[in-house]
Order: structure tokens, then C-alpha cells, then sequence
């Protein structure tokens, strides 16, 4: 589904990510964990198309994403770290514009938007002004956004990151009730995110991936916290 070799990224001087390599298979929940500033960011833009990699190859579904870019943006759903919203349009409005961009056939566009509202509950908010939204909600009409076109990866960046307690239950559950029906790349710094969610974890350091195993068996041979944690002090120092 996604297969990742020899991804490499340069900024000058400054090496962001370096020798990236992991496969993604259909269907899974897989968490790109790493503190602040250790490539998560990167690494999701590259695999979205959104930024050039100095070195390497990236596939989605079979698509090379450096030679076939809009081939694997119809297949991939990108929720960037800051939602991707007008908050001039209302939510209806919004969405009717996102479906029009990305591809989605004239006569199943109002399905599409009933679909993402319902699953993402915004329903109640559709005629809102996007705004005037809780940030909860804003999360969640980007997440619609990314869930329109029904595609077959989401690539998801810190979803929760500035959202009050409530919010993130909310979001968390949403994300995990798209198992089985998306494949999903999920970036967070946040452990207890991995362990309610995620089914496989790849934990990133310095950019450079460390370790690359399901939940169970990572936490078996040690506690993921600890490897997080002793990860994370290797970045400070």
C-alpha cells in the first residue's frame, strides 16, 4: 500500500530526515512517533506530495509519488497539522468546494458531503461559518475534507495538537473507527494517542526511523514509554 526506501531529505547544511525506509499494508492504523522537530513533518509531506525529497523512493497504491503525483493525491487524505479551512465559507460550503477540487463526480457530491458530515458529526454545524467553530470542530471539518473523495490512505499530522481533553477523546475515537476502511499514517508526539489508536509504531529520532514493530511486541521486549523517552533525551542532547 506504501513503501518507503532510502527517503532522504536536505535542507542546505541542515539534514531533516535521512535513510527513511518502512512499508505500510492495507488496512493498518500505523504511528509515526517522535518528539518535536525529529522529521514527522517531513516525511509526511514527502509521502503527500507536497515536498520534494533529495533522495529515495516513495509509492502509494502502486503510484510513484515523485512520477505520478496526482495519481497518489487522489488516493491519499492529507490532514496537515493546522487545518486546511476557510473560515469565510461555511462548512457545507466548504466541503461542496473541497469535493469540486478533488475530483468528485458533480452528481455525488452532495452523497460525499452527507457522508464526511455524518461521520465526522458536523451535521448539526453544516450551515456554520467555519470561523466561528470550536477548534474541536474546525479539527473535524478538516478531517472531512480530508475524507471526501473517499480515498484510500489518510496521512494524518498531530490531529489532537490544541484540543481541549473532550476534543481528543472525540477525535481519537473517530480516527480509530476508520480502521479497516483507510489505510492510516498517523503523526504524534503523544503516547497514550499510540496506545488507543495504533496498531504498529515507527519511532523516529533525529531523522532517522529506530524502531519499527507492532504495539504488542514493542511493548513486550521493553515499555514503549521508555524507548520514547530514551529516544527523546537523544534528541535534546
Amino acid at each position: 500500500m506504501i513503501e518507503v526506501e532510502g527517503l532522504t531529505k536536505h535542507y542546505r547544511d541542515f539534514t531533516a530526515i535521512e535513510d527513511i525506509t518502512f512499508r505500510v499494508e492495507k488496512g493498518e492504523i500505523v504511528a509515526f512517533l517522535g518528539p518535536n522537530g525529529a522529521g514527522k513533518t517531513t516525511t509526511l509531506r514527502i509521502l503527500t506530495g507536497y515536498l520534494p525529497a533529495t533522495e529515495g523512493k516513495v509509492a502509494v497504491c502502486g503510484f510513484d509519488v515523485f512520477e505520478k503525483p496526482m495519481e497518489v493525491k487522489r488516493r491519499i487524505g492529507y490532514l496537515p497539522e493546522q487545518p486546511p479551512v476557510y473560515n469565510d465559507m461555511r462548512v457545507t460550503e466548504y466541503l461542496r468546494f473541497v469535493a469540486k477540487i478533488k475530483g468528485v463526480p458533480r452528481k455525488e457530491r452532495n452523497e460525499a458531503m452527507e457522508r464526511v458530515m455524518q461521520r465526522c458529526a458536523l451535521t448539526d454545524v453544516s450551515d456554520r461559518i467555519i470561523g466561528k467553530l470550536s477548534k474541536g470542530y474546525k479539527q473535524r471539518v478538516g478531517l472531512a475534507q480530508a475524507m471526501i473523495h473517499d480515498p484510500e490512505v489518510l496521512i494524518l499530522d498531530e490531529p489532537t495538537i490544541g484540543l481541549d481533553p473532550k476534543q481528543i477523546i472525540e477525535i481519537r475515537e473517530l480516527i480509530k473507527s476508520l480502521s479497516g476502511e483507510h489505510t492510516i499514517i498517523l503523526s504524534t508526539h503523544i503516547l497514550q494517542e499510540v496506545t488507543m489508536i495504533c496498531q504498529r509504531v515507527l519511532i523516529i529520532s533525529q531523522g532517522r526511523i529506530v524502531a519499527d514493530d507492532t504495539l504488542e511486541n514493542l511493548t513486550a521486549q521493553d515499555s514503549l514509554e521508555s524507548q520514547f523517552l530514551k529516544h527523546t533525551m537523544e534528541d535534546v542532547q
